[in-house]
């Protein structure tokens, strides 16, 4: 008889320390911030999950050229490109590609920057969205490459170089600043594929 009451000690003291640990346990999950595993990922430079795909620079023997590809965001968050650098021009512009009021294509910087949204790609391609070199410091000829810095809203950064294609396509107007008026660029898209012609 003298098992019985130890057992049922035993026991007691065996369920009043599950539920002490469970409490501890409980109490410790409550400790970490709530949703910083999120918080984290969220919190990743915006260059870290961007890749390039098929990036061609058109070649030019002086004034304009522009950049294109696949700017892919493998993040969980939209990211937003604000600017773009280069050693091959001292001027730069993220170009969007608009119908003016007489239908005319016409090439015009982009405000606010490129969206590339979370987990899909944005395509730059001739006749739409690009990075823009003005006042190319030498020419760009085909077979050469280029090496681009952009900078996303965050101030992180994500580099790529990109080969020198020669391109033939359809001109567009480019509509600058007051200064710059309009100036005409080969940008079209008779030779979607960028390839050497």
């Amino acid at each position: 008889m003298n098992n019985r009451p130890t057992n049922r000690r035993t026991t007691t003291t065996t369920a009043r320390l599950g539920v002490v640990l469970a409490a501890a346990a409980l109490a410790l999950t409550g400790c970490a911030p709530a949703g910083a595993s999120d918080d984290a990922a969220a919190a990743a430079p915006a260059g870290e999950g961007m890749s390039l795909t098929d990036g061609w620079v058109k070649a030019a023997d002086s004034g304009m050229s522009a950049a294109f590809g696949g700017l892919t965001n493998s993040g969980a968050q939209d990211v937003t490109v604000v600017s773009a650098t280069t050693e091959a021009s001292s001027m730069l512009e993220l170009h969007e590609t608009v119908e003016n009021e007489t239908g005319e294509l016409i090439m015009r910087e982009i405000d606010g920057g490129f969206v590339v949204p979370a987990g899909d790609t944005l395509t730059l391609e001739p006749g739409g969205s690009h990075i823009m070199l003005m006042d190319l410091a030498d020419p760009l000829e085909a077979g050469e490459e280029v090496t681009f810095t952009l900078t996303f809203s965050d101030d992180s950064t994500y580099e790529f170089t990109a080969p020198v294609k020669d391109y033939s396509g359809a001109n567009e107007n480019y509509v600058g600043g007051d200064d710059e008026g309009g100036m005409d660029m080969d940008m079209g898209s008779d030779d979607a594929t960028g390839t050497d012609g």
